[in-house]
């Protein structure tokens, strides 16, 4: 024994002074609790069962955004700064600061689901590089909430029936389409659009069917106009320098890891959109929110042909000129995916 002990102790001496591999850590910020059941049933778990839904060794933080105190407006320089390492990102809220993210999901651009996929592989590549370049931000996935949907508290029939009323929008885009049929855009975070309705704040509001039954909409609402404005685009981006700590096996790991997450979400998404218009308006089956009797108002000819020509007419031209301020190949690099895949 006596014979080992040097070899011993200079084995355990240089244990001692190599230092300990720390383990990867995640500070995480997730969509509000207050949206529903993706955040609930998709987003929260996935990052509560990191380690087995990924293959990377690593402690996660997670939080939703409405824990925090952080406003989603924010959220792109939080991820800048370095704050939290990943964030489920509202696309239309953050798009103030990079409104090349609206190109994504302009007002008529995703009628459905299918449409809305071949936006995102046409357009992701664009909204990342700049997120990369002026963000620190690395995009690791899109997916949708869900066709967004008109919700009022006085009687409609048709679209144009907004003429004089109050509106709660969430981007830009969205507002000058609603001023386009007449009505006033009011810009209200999601938390605050329940209060806003019930005191007369505003006379309709925008989300989609799932979002708005979670949050008790149909409650002071009496009307649903179930034409998609928009697909509500929402994204993972994750700050560049925790990308680039990453081992490149790990880099691959979370890749896939993610892939698979947003999938998920546009399969579930897609079931919950068509339950909440059910269960919205008293119908069934309604199997994953809770049944409410607001009138269904059907989408009419005039109202698709509305919704249709948002997209050269208004919501385009708009989004250019304000993208391109920020962004010179903003347009351009939108015509030429985007466009080009739609024949604009």
């Amino acid at each position: 024994m006596k014979k080992h002990l040097p070899y011993f102790l200079a084995a355990a001496s240089l244990a001692m002074a190599m230092p300990a591999v720390a383990q990867t850590s995640f500070k995480v910020m997730g969509q509000p609790v207050a949206t529903g059941l993706i955040q609930k049933n998709v987003e929260q778990p996935f990052f509560e069962n990191f380690k087995e839904r990924t293959g990377i060794d690593a402690t996660v933080d997670y939080k939703p955004m409405d824990v925090t105190g952080i406003k989603d407006t924010e959220q792109l320089r939080i991820l800048k700064s370095g704050l939290f390492d990943i964030i489920s990102l509202r696309l239309s809220q953050v798009s103030r600061d990079e409104p090349t993210i609206l190109g994504l999901d302009l007002v008529g651009l995703n009628p459905d689901y299918a449409t809305g996929r071949k936006t995102v592989a046409a357009f992701r590549d664009t909204v990342d590089e700049q997120l990369q370049k002026k963000f620190n931000t690395k995009l690791l996935g899109v997916w949708p909430f869900g066709p967004q949907v008109l919700f009022c508290k006085p009687e409609i029939t048709k679209l144009t029936d907004l003429t004089g009323k109050k509106v709660r929008v969430y981007d830009q885009n969205l507002a000058k389409f609603v001023a386009s049929v007449g009505g006033t855009p009011v810009p209200i975070g999601f938390p605050d659009v329940h209060q806003s309705l019930a005191r007369g704040v505003v006379d309709c509001a925008i989300t989609g069917p799932s979002s708005a039954n979670s949050a008790g909409w149909p409650e002071v609402t009496s009307y649903t106009l179930p034409v998609a404005f928009q697909l509500a685009l929402n994204g993972y981006g994750i700050n560049l320098d925790k990308w680039n700590s990453l081992s490149p096996e790990d880099q691959e790991k979370l890749t896939k890891g993610f892939d698979a997450l947003t999938e998920e979400v546009w399969t579930y998404s897609e079931t919950l959109f068509d339950d909440a218009v059910r269960c919205n308006v008293g119908a069934d089956p309604c199997e994953t929110v809770k049944k409410y009797g607001l009138k269904l108002v059907p989408v009419s000819d005039e109202d698709k042909a509305i919704i249709e020509s948002a997209v050269k007419d208004i919501s385009f031209p708009t989004w250019a000129e304000v993208c391109d301020k920020t962004n010179p190949t903003c347009s351009e690099s939108w015509k030429a995916t985007v466009g080009k895949a739609y024949g604009f």
